[in-house]
């Protein structure tokens, strides 16, 4: 595991930062949900980033748990927990990472820390999605004991994190 990669709790300090490695790194429709408007990191669709992760995560009652993906000290990508009702000890987890980053290894990084924050958190399961093209996170998902199923284009996985292998 590649001890350079850490999480950092969302908090605003933070938050800007992770605006900045998505402008910078991502797509916006990869980090967060669509906005009207032209393509691209416009005005508008910078400061809806900000809103949604104040909504989600730093208001008085956040929904989910996010994380600023460090490699370093710099910020590259966002993780997080969101615990899913009615599904017995249950938590969703979700990554993203700066294109510059991926294939890096920072991936598996981040998905073993979230397993262990699950866990340590009460969590008994793991819910995760992807695309069907997105084949590292496939290959991690897999190699953790998750059960994959798939939609279409979309897989979803389903891990028990007291057999898992991360």
């Amino acid at each position: 595991m590649r001890p350079d990669v850490t999480l950092q709790p969302l908090d605003e300090t933070s938050l800007r930062e992770l605006l900045d490695a998505a402008v910078a790194d991502a797509d916006p429709l990869e980090v967060m949900p669509p906005v009207d408007g032209p393509a691209g990191w416009t005005a508008g669709r910078r400061q809806a980033f900000l809103d949604f992760h104040r909504a989600r995560s730093l208001s008085g009652e956040p929904v989910e748990t996010t994380y600023v993906i460090r490699v370093g000290e710099e910020a590259v990508g966002a993780a997080r927990l969101c615990p899913i009702e009615d599904a017995g000890h249950a938590v969703e987890a979700g990554i993203w990472i700066g294109r510059s980053h991926r294939g890096s290894g920072v991936g598996g990084a981040v998905l073993r820390r979230l397993f262990e924050l699950a866990r340590a958190g009460g969590a008994r399961r793991l819910f995760a999605s992807t695309t069907a093209g997105n084949t590292p996170m496939r290959r991690l998902l897999a190699a953790a004991g998750a059960e994959l199923a798939r939609d279409g284009q979309e897989i979803t996985a389903w891990a028990d994190l007291a057999e898992a292998g991360f």
